[in-house]
């Protein structure tokens, strides 16, 4: 059970606190409402540089790590296409000087030349190296375009492609400050061995005098429903061919969330699912195999991927991985491999809510959804699904016009 109490600032800024005796640590959370699917489409990556730019220095304070540190702490974030998130783990009796650093930035940054440069670099090489120079790494910037075609999910995180990063002026980079980190668009939580009125008086003197700004308006265009099957291949210097097959299904604040997350789960969550017995362990036609969602607050992904054995064609593997979507569409699963894969469920959960931080990103993330008072009832959401859920939500989503396929071939 996560307790929570919640207040606001005049500014719009919410303040959650989450209170926890049993810790001599704090933990002081900034959630943008801000991700990649804010970008225009001339203009990508710069959310994620803004999570580089955000430790670059703020106008009072030239370097964000060393007072953190000092107070025995440790910070980190990250980008999605939906948020992103800044997050300071250090003593509970240190916890104002997380207060002291993030809303500084959140004020203002300093927007040095030096520091865009700086971090413009290391935006750039980090494309280079996790996207184009490893194998597999450009695999989603070529496949998020096949599957959205209006959305801006079609470009990832890292941004479309280099140049908008290498061509990101001043202004660009001030204008997307003070557009999407304003203290409306921002959630704040704090979580530890604390007490609410000091909670309240640090979020007071330290994001009170931040001003409001013009609350940023979403405004996305709508993905068209997909009625014919979408394939891309690339040939690629890889060490074996991959298949990445990929049925867009409802987002992240939607029952199809948990129907589908535990779908996956039967299909290759695990060395015990059905895929990974069936390809890997029996006929061998894969080494590895997994499935997945991706949980979009838009609107999200369910994703099939393995890599193939030597001398099986993408035919076959294809084939076989059809055989079980669509087994799940005609028979009923048993009602105790559903119980196996509910519990495993549970236990990841109990497991992860252990970690303070942990807690502390949940709420965050369940505020920014508008759903805070559901993250007690996640259990309970996988709990209500049934084996007739499972085979209703395999027939809507596995339909052979609306898959979209990429195969990544091997270099003659």
């Amino acid at each position: 059970m996560i307790n929570y109490e919640e207040f606001k600032l005049e500014n719009g800024l919410k303040v959650i606190f989450h209170q926890d005796k049993t810790t001599p640590l704090a933990v002081l959370n900034v959630l943008y409402d801000v991700g990649a699917r804010d970008e225009v489409e001339s203009r990508t990556g710069f959310a994620h540089l803004f999570e580089h730019l955000m430790f670059g220095g703020s106008k009072n304070i030239p370097n964000f790590d060393p007072p953190l540190q000092m107070a025995g702490g440790e910070c980190n974030a990250f980008t999605s296409n939906d948020i992103t998130n800044y997050y300071n783990t250090l003593p509970a009796q240190n916890i104002e000087t997380a207060f002291w650093l993030e809303s500084d930035r959140m004020m203002e940054l300093a927007f040095t030349p030096k520091s865009l440069e700086v971090q413009r670099g290391v935006v750039i090489e980090e494309f280079k190296q996790r996207y184009l120079n490893q194998p597999y790494g450009d695999v989603w910037l070529n496949f998020r375009p096949l599957i959205y075609k209006n959305h801006p999910y079609k470009w990832a995180t890292i941004g479309k492609e280099i140049e908008h990063i290498e061509k990101a002026t001043m202004e660009d980079v001030k204008a997307f400050f003070f557009k999407h980190y304003s203290p409306q668009n921002a959630i704040l939580v704090v979580g530890g061995n604390l007490e609410l009125t000091d909670v309240k008086q640090m979020a007071e003197k330290w994001f009170g005098p931040i001003p409001a700004r013009e609350k940023y308006v979403r405004n996305i265009p709508a993905e068209p429903e997909q009625t014919e099957a979408r394939e891309l291949v690339l040939e690629r210097d890889v060490p074996s061919e991959a298949i990445y097959m990929a049925f867009r299904m409802g987002s992240r604040t939607t029952t199809e969330h948990f129907t589908g997350d535990l779908c996956s789960d039967i299909i290759a969550g695990s060395k015990s699912s059905r895929l990974y017995n069936r390809l890997v362990v029996e006929e061998k036609k894969f080494s590895s195999i997994s499935a997945y969602i991706t949980g979009g607050l838009e609107e999200g992904l369910f994703v099939v991927s393995g890599h193939l054995n030597k001398d099986v064609t993408f035919e076959e593997a294809e084939a076989a991985i059809w055989e079980s979507l669509e087994e799940l569409q005609v028979e009923l699963m048993d009602p105790k491999e559903l119980t196996k894969v509910k519990n495993k469920h549970k236990t990841s959960k109990v497991f992860s809510e252990q970690r303070l931080l942990n807690r502390v990103m949940n709420i965050a993330f369940f505020e920014n959804m508008g759903e805070l008072d559901e993250i007690n009832n996640v259990l309970e959401n996988y709990d209500r699904i049934t084996a007739e859920d499972i085979q209703d939500f395999s027939k809507r989503i596995f339909a052979r016009n609306r898959q979209s396929v990429l195969k990544v071939k091997t270099k003659k």
